[in-house]
């Protein structure tokens, strides 16, 4: 008999989450499942309760997600596949209610970062939640048409509400980066085109030893694509570094980088080799063109 579990994908927030609508995107038949933080999420993948677990990982406007880094290197997951979303905040308000009418505006802290135009153009005052979603779901249970949320229009539907304005967002390149995670590895072969690999590393301590473990990758003509530095038990000395790049270790050039810097580094594990997503090439294609603006 199938596991049902094997059909399950995990999130951190309440329905309604962009991470919700992420689930829903990538896996339309996999049931998505709320966690309330982001150890439930990993965690309930680590004991069988879910297959996969969809973890944001960075933002284009916000950058990293807070907490993330720290919790990957002891999760003990295999990051398998990566997914773009768009992310488009809507304005919602209670049934009948009416944009003149509110007061206040209920979100994540990153959504209110990411729409302070219209907050301040509306002269909203502007409060802080732990979820998008669950802001949609206060405003839903408190009734008061002064309140506004600003939250997916999934949230909308979920709880009741309305879209008072669409695409409130500032920048209209605002797009989150999130990782697919895994209790088993399931490796890109070295033919299955465009690939990511995604590794920890921690420096051995002497000097220039960053310098150096980084030379193998420019020498061996490796793209890294992503290098960020975070601290360790409270310690301004205890440094690890989390890197993505282009291209399978089985190849040659990318054996070859990792080798020295394994030799420079006390400790590497690498977290995933996946496919990487087609949103990276229409990206650069983007940037590619004449006059482009960026991410647009």
């Amino acid at each position: 008999m199938a596991d049902p579990n094997e059909t399950k994908i995990a999130f951190q927030g309440e329905k309604g989450a962009h991470s919700h609508a992420a689930c829903l995107h990538v896996y339309p038949d996999m049931e998505p499942v709320a966690c309330a933080t982001f150890e439930d999420a990993l965690g309930s993948v680590k004991s069988g309760k879910a297959k996969y677990a969809m973890i944001p990982i960075e933002n284009s406007v916000a950058g990293r997600v807070a907490d993330i880094h720290h919790l990957l290197p002891e999760a003990d997951l295999y990051m398998v596949a990566e997914h773009f979303e768009r992310v488009r905040h809507q304005l919602l308000g209670l049934p009948g209610a009416k944009i003149e009418d509110l007061k206040s505006v209920l979100s994540h802290t990153h959504a209110l970062g990411q729409c302070r135009d219209i907050i301040r153009a509306l002269g909203l005052k502007a409060v802080r939640e732990a979820d998008t979603a669950g802001s949609a779901r206060i405003v839903k249970e408190e009734g008061d048409p002064a309140q506004g949320a600003i939250a997916s229009e999934l949230a909308a539907r979920i709880y009741g509400l309305n879209v008072l304005k669409r695409g409130i967002e500032d920048a209209v390149h605002n797009t989150t980066r999130f990782v697919v995670l895994s209790a088993e590895p399931d490796d890109a072969e070295p033919d299955a085109g465009a690939v990511i690999t995604t590794f920890i590393f921690r420096v051995r301590n002497v000097p220039a030893a960053l310098y150096k473990a980084m030379g193998g990758f420019a020498t061996n003509g490796v793209n890294m694509t992503k290098l960020e530095s975070y601290q360790l038990e409270g310690s301004f000395n205890a440094t690890m570094f989390h890197a993505d790049i282009e291209g399978h270790p089985s190849t040659r050039n990318v054996r070859l980088a990792l080798e020295e810097l394994s030799f420079f580094s006390s400790q590497v594990k690498i977290l995933g080799t996946y496919p990487a997503s087609p949103f990276r090439k229409e990206l650069e294609e983007a940037n590619a063109l004449p006059g482009s603006a960026g991410n647009g």
